[in-house]
Order: structure tokens, then sequence, then C-alpha cells
């Protein structure tokens, strides 16, 4: 069996490439060092419980687990993020298609759930994520926070359009700024992406 099952994934586009919103040096950072480290600790975490189950030892599920979520939520979380961006001169600065017609049946209209996902984003508590879903169970779109990468949801939420407010995400860049990094957020927003992912 392989037991490497996660490997980062290579960016959709050059490390410099969504500037001057996000710098390639925070990209390069936040891609080749954070990402990295949650592909390596969810692997790691992988290994150990195969190495329990070959060798029969007690484990802390409780706790080996729960570090296992936190690992391969965050590489799945950042694994959208990257393809949820494009260059800003590629991208439309408004979704369309049938995520158009959502956003605006649900929220009223696209400027109303802008500053709804804004304020989101702003307000979540230490580090973590401000998300845009689709509940299949209701057939809506909704709005949360996720808290650092564990993911606080029900299984039937899809995740749409994440964005990384964890510190290292913007602090070289708009240093404690975080609503300067939101709103530069809506530059590179790759609205194609997101409309696949909710037509997928």
């Amino acid at each position: 069996m392989n037991k490497q099952l996660y490997k980062l994934p290579q960016l959709p586009y050059a490390y410099n490439s969504l500037e001057p919103y996000i710098s390639e040096q925070i990209m390069t950072l936040h891609h080749t060092k954070h990402h990295q480290s949650y592909v390596n600790g969810a692997n790691v975490l992988l290994e150990k419980i195969w190495d329990s189950r070959q060798k029969n030892t007690e484990l802390d599920f409780k706790s080996v687990l729960r570090s296992l979520s936190f690992n391969v939520s965050g590489h799945i979380l950042h694994s959208i993020f990257w393809n949820v961006m494009a260059p800003a001169d590629g991208v439309k600065n408004k979704p369309t298609g049938e995520i158009s017609k959502a956003i605006e049946n649900e929220f009223g209209s696209f400027e109303q759930f802008k500053k709804e996902f804004s304020q989101t984003a702003i307000s979540v508590e230490g580090s973590g994520w401000g998300i845009l879903m689709y509940d299949r169970l209701s057939q809506r779109l909704l709005i949360a926070q996720i808290e650092k990468h564990n993911l606080n949801g029900y299984p039937e939420h899809k995740i749409l359009l994440p964005l990384d407010v964890w510190e290292h995400s913007y602090y070289l860049d708009y240093k404690n700024d975080r609503a300067k990094f939101v709103e530069a957020f809506w530059n590179v927003v790759n609205w194609q992406e997101v409309e696949n992912r909710f037509n997928s």
C-alpha cells in the first residue's frame, strides 16, 4: 500500500502572478512551507496509524485523529484556495452563470454577499477561514467561519470559496490589517472555478 496519500499540488499560476494583491514572497512561503507542513503532518500521522495496526499497539485515537483532521483539512482547504484565485487581469470582478443566480437568490445582490462574506472573514477569531458553501440538503448557499482548519461543518456542505485569514496569508503584505487583505482578495477571485465547483 502506498502510504503517501497526500502530495502538495502545483499552483495553476506562478508565485508572482497575484501581485500586487498578494506578493510572490507570501505565495512562496504559504505554498511551500505552510501547505507543505500540513501534507507532511497528515502523512506522518497516517504512518503512525498504519504502524499501530501492523504492530497491534495502543494508540491515543482522540489525539491522533484530531491532529489528522487538522492537517488533512488544512491540505484540502489550501488546495481549493489556490484554485479559486487567478491573476487579476484574467478574472471577472463578479460571478456569472448559475453561481451568480444562486448568490442573488440567497443574498439579494452580489454586493450584499460580498459585504457579508468580507465581514465573516475579517471577524474570524484568531486563525481560520471565511467560507462560502453550498448545502446540498437545503439547496442553499451558506457563509461560515472555520476555526483553524478543523471543518466544523456538515458532510453535505460543499466548499465553493474559501479565504484563508491566518496571519501567514497576509502579514508580510498587510501587517495586521486583515480587512485590507480581504478587500484585495476580491481582485483575484477566479469566479469560473467557483462556478465549476458549484456545478460539479
